[in-house]
């Protein structure tokens, strides 16, 4: 079938819609910064209260299970509520606790006040792709995700590049976390003046304001969710894992120092973003105007093969971290493609209306399943591979080297996960038109 049943025509943009998208960018761009500070100095963190790499996953699960619940609520209220002042005290309140982590004395306490910066962290996606679906019309709404999405490889190629030269140059990790905290604090401030677009602006059929009945029944029950689902939370397995232990990985089995660790890292998650949302982005507009399924099958295809480059990878000597670092920077370029088709392809299944509900369980589901799951499963697959090598070594200590060798091989989560989410992606190309012309049908149902 040609065309595009998610449309509903061509709908009209705000006029302040890149300027809200630029603000939207900088949220993001902050809300990943200091999520990946913490995740930068997890080595440095190891060392000082030593931990072992269970304890360091549970350090990322725990922030991303606590975001992932608060989300739900934060969601519906995006759908209820003024969508910029969500927007303006989450940023205020992950930005305030972001400094508070540098003032962690132990384990609990380093472990609480992560769990306190994922509830304001929560606050920023279901209303941001809320506000992008009612400023840009359908067939605009992948390259405006594209862009606002450039936040996240920005963030984390700050994060990573700026972490270990934060913390060189005032000698103790605690530093780049005070310093993460400062401009998110002024950022939160210029949320509270965005103008905000009525809901529905952006569709030709104009919907109405009486409250949706069930609204997260009405989530469940559209089959395209359980598709998108499966695909998030791999992708949050994959991506969560990595960027967990990406740095401790080039550290042990590498031997960079912190520093030239963060920045290899960069380099991979980061950099890799600049190139593979805004082109993700432009590529699903052009497929999705020719036809509905294929920004679908294009981003499946890149995640399938991203999953691939990640398994060579990690068969490389200890020697060759050009060709680690090449491998799975151009596969982290390829699984970026992910987002420019699924945020949008919810935008289509849902009406206005229920798009930031509808967001806000996709990540909850994504997030508390693969999210919670990725970390801790890849720290507890790393000690059982260590303490496995070290046994059949006859050593009777464990060393860095163990360490690092037990690290890597559990690695394998990543590429595994990333083949699961291309697999979720392709099936929901089996419901999409149908739940694209429903979303459609409920607009005009309400606007009657």
């Amino acid at each position: 079938m040609m065309g595009n049943t998610g449309t509903g025509g061509a709908g009209k943009q705000a006029d302040n819609a890149w300027r809200v998208t630029g603000l939207l960018f900088l949220a993001c761009l902050f809300n990943y910064y200091d999520r990946i500070v913490p995740t930068a100095l997890l080595e440095p963190i190891r060392k000082e209260w030593g931990l072992n790499d269970a304890q360091l996953g549970l350090t990322t699960s725990a922030f991303t299970i606590v975001y992932a619940l608060a989300s739900v609520p934060i969601g519906r209220w995006a759908d209820k509520y003024s969508r910029k002042h969500i927007l303006g005290w989450g940023l205020l309140i992950w930005s305030l606790f972001t400094g508070m982590t540098g003032l962690a004395w132990g384990f609990a306490s380093f472990l609480a006040i992560r769990v306190l910066v994922g509830v304001g962290e929560a606050s920023y996606q279901a209303p941001a792709t809320s506000l992008i679906g009612d400023l840009f019309p359908a067939d605009k709404r992948s390259g405006a995700t594209g862009i606002f999405l450039l936040g996240l490889p920005v963030g984390l190629l700050l994060g990573f590049f700026t972490t270990g030269a934060i913390a060189q140059y005032f000698g103790n990790w605690r530093a780049p976390l005070f310093v993460a905290a400062v401009p998110g604090i002024l950022l939160a401030f210029c949320m509270f003046f965005i103008k905000e677009p009525a809901r529905g602006a952006s569709e030709v059929i104009k919907i109405s304001e009486h409250p949706i009945d069930r609204p997260f029944l009405r989530v469940f029950k559209t089959p395209t969710v359980w598709a998108l689902l499966i695909a998030g939370l791999a992708l949050a397995m994959a991506s969560n894992a990595a960027s967990a232990f990406l740095t401790s990985t080039l550290i042990r089995y590498f031997h960079l120092s912190l520093k030239d660790a963060g920045m290899a890292s960069g380099i991979i998650v980061g950099a890799s973003g600049l190139i593979g949302l805004p082109l993700g982005g432009w590529l699903s507009n052009r497929l999705h105007r020719r036809h509905e399924h294929a920004r679908m099958y294009f981003s499946a295809i890149s995640v399938l093969i991203a999953a691939v480059l990640i398994h060579w990878a990690l068969k490389v000597q200890s020697t060759e971290v050009t060709m680690f670092v090449a491998l799975f920077g151009l596969a982290w370029v390829l699984q970026y493609h992910y987002y420019a088709s699924s945020l949008p392809v919810l935008m289509d299944v849902f009406e206005p209306r229920l798009r930031a509900t509808a967001t806000a369980v996709s990540y909850a589901v994504s997030y508390i399943v693969g999210g919670t799951a990725g970390p801790v499963l890849l720290g507890l697959v790393s000690d059982h591979n260590a303490k496995a090598a070290m046994a059949a070594a006859g050593a009777m200590q464990m060393t860095d080297e163990i360490r690092a060798l037990g690290l890597l091989h559990s690695m394998e989560v990543v590429p595994i996960a990333l083949a699961v989410c291309g697999v979720g992606l392709l099936l929901a190309t089996r419901t999409y038109s149908t739940d694209a012309a429903a979303a459609q049908r409920a607009m005009a149902g309400a606007a009657a």
